[in-house]
C-alpha cells in the first residue's frame, strides 16, 4: 500500500475526526483572508508557517521540521505534505485536496505547487508568501520563479497573522483551558522547590502534572533554572542542585488543541533577600501598569511607555528583553510566541478586545540571579483580564 492508497483508506473512517473547530469557524477565518488577499491584488497565498495552515485548516501534527505548504487561491484550497503526514492531515483537517509527496525527494514538491499557483500566472496579480517566517525553504522559493516566470513573489508574512491577533470565543475557550493546566503544573512543580534537589527534578514534576492535566505536546517544553544560571535569559534546566536561598525560576506552557497560555513564576529555597523583594515588587508593577493600559485603541507603544516608568527605578541595576508583552494562540515548536503582535517601544498597532498576550516581565541581575513573573491576559473593554492565575508570591 503506497502513501496515496493509505491517505485514501484513513479518509473513509477518520476525516475530519481530529479537526479542532466546526467548518463554520474555518469558514469565516478563510473568507478574511480571501478579503485581503483580493485588497491586495494577491491571486495566490502560499503559506508554509505551521500554525497558520493550522488557523486555516486544523492541520496538527509533531512532525514540524519537514516542507509543508497550503495554497489559498479565490475558489480553492490544496495542502501539501510529505508522504508521512498524509495520515496526519486526512485526520485534522476536513479538506478534500490532500496532495503528498515523497518525503525523502522534497524536489517533487515544485511542480505540484507550481502547478496550484499557475493560475495567477498572465493576471497581473501576484503570489503571496512569507518570506520572513523559517519554513519557507530558498529552494522553493527559487524553484517556483523559475517555473512561474514574470509572477511576481511578494511578501505576505502579515496577511494571516493580522486576522489570527484577534481571538473568536472558541479560541478562548481551549486559551483558558491552557491556562488552567499551566497553572496547575506551575503549583506542582513550585511545591517540591527545595535546597538539595535539581533543576531537572523539578522541571520533571512539572512536566508529569502538565501531561497528566491533559496537555498535548507542547511549542516549548517546562524551563526551570535556578541560582545564577537564572540571569541569563534562555537558559534551561541542566542538572543543577538547589541551593539554600537560590531562586528557582520556572515558566511553563501547556497546550490544548494547540494553544498556548504560558505564565512565569520564581520561588525562593529559602528565604528571600530584600533585594529579591525590591525586585519582586517590580515585577509586580510592571505588569499592574501594563494591565490597566491595555485598553482597546490604546496603542501598543502608550503600553510600553507605562511599564518602562514602572521600571524605572530598577533600569540601572537589571537586565530586560525590552519586550513587555508578546500575542499567543495556536502554535507549534519551536515557540509559542505567535507573532502577530509585540508590546515595546514604538509599536503603532492598537489593543482590541479579544486580543492576549503573554507579559513576561523577568529581571535579571548578570552573574546573580533572576526574577520572572507573568500572565497570560486577555484585552478586555476597560484593560487586561488575566487568564492565568498567578499567585504573585515568593
Amino acid at each position: 500500500m503506497d502513501f496515496n492508497a493509505y491517505q485514501s483508506a484513513i479518509a473513509g473512517e477518520f476525516r475530519g475526526q481530529d479537526c479542532p473547530f466546526p467548518p463554520e469557524e474555518f469558514d469565516r477565518r478563510l473568507r478574511a483572508v480571501r478579503e485581503w488577499m483580493g485588497a491586495e491584488n494577491i491571486g495566490a497565498l502560499l503559506l508554509t508557517d505551521p500554525s497558520d495552515i493550522f488557523y486555516l485548516t486544523g492541520y496538527s501534527t509533531f512532525e514540524v521540521s519537514v516542507h509543508i505548504g497550503l495554497v489559498v487561491t479565490e475558489a480553492d484550497l490544496m495542502l501539501q505534505v510529505p508522504s508521512i503526514e498524509t495520515g496526519p492531515a486526512t485526520i485534522t483537517t476536513r479538506l478534500e485536496r490532500v496532495i503528498g509527496y515523497r518525503w525523502e525527494r522534497i524536489d517533487e514538491v515544485l511542480d505540484p505547487l507550481a502547478d496550484a499557483l499557475s493560475d495567477v500566472t498572465g493576471q497581473g496579480r501576484s503570489i503571496g508568501i512569507d518570506a520572513w517566517h523559517g519554513s519557507l525553504r530558498s529552494g522553493v522559493v527559487n524553484g517556483l520563479r523559475t517555473r512561474l516566470q514574470g509572477t511576481e513573489l511578494v511578501d505576505a508574512s502579515k496577511l494571516v497573522k493580522s486576522i489570527r491577533i484577534v481571538k473568536s470565543a472558541a479560541e478562548l475557550e481551549y486559551l483558558k483551558q491552557s491556562a488552567r493546566i499551566t497553572c496547575q503544573s506551575i503549583e506542582a512543580a513550585a511545591a517540591v522547590v527545595r535546597p538539595g534537589v535539581t533543576d531537572n527534578y523539578i522541571a520533571a514534576v512539572g512536566a508529569e502534572a502538565l501531561l497528566k492535566a491533559g496537555s498535548e505536546f507542547m511549542s516549548m517544553q517546562p524551563i526551570v533554572t535556578t541560582g545564577a544560571r537564572s540571569s541569563v535569559i534562555h537558559t534551561n534546566h541542566k542538572r543543577t542542585t538547589v541551593a539554600e536561598g537560590d531562586p528557582v525560576f520556572l515558566e511553563f506552557g501547556s497546550a490544548w488543541q494547540r494553544y498556548t497560555a504560558p505564565m512565569m513564576r520564581t520561588v525562593i529555597a529559602g528565604t528571600p533577600t530584600a533585594d529579591m523583594r525590591r525586585v519582586f515588587d517590580g515585577c509586580r508593577r510592571i505588569v499592574d501598569a501594563l494591565q490597566s493600559s491595555m485598553k482597546p485603541g490604546h496603542s501598543f507603544d502608550s503600553a510600553a511607555q507605562a511599564a518602562e516608568q514602572a521600571l524605572e527605578p530598577l533600569a540601572s541595576e537589571v537586565f530586560f528583553s525590552g519586550v513587555f508583552g508578546y500575542t499567543v494562540g495556536a502554535q507549534f515548536p519551536p515557540s509559542w510566541v505567535e507573532g502577530s503582535g509585540y508590546i515595546a517601544r514604538g509599536g503603532e498597532a492598537v489593543f482590541e478586545e479579544g486580543m492576549v498576550f503573554h507579559l513576561p516581565i523577568c529581571l535579571r541581575i548578570p552573574g546573580q540571579w533572576g526574577m520572572g513573573f507573568s500572565d497570560t491576559v486577555l484585552v478586555g473593554r476597560d484593560g487586561a483580564e488575566p487568564l492565568t492565575s498567578n499567585p504573585w508570591r515568593l
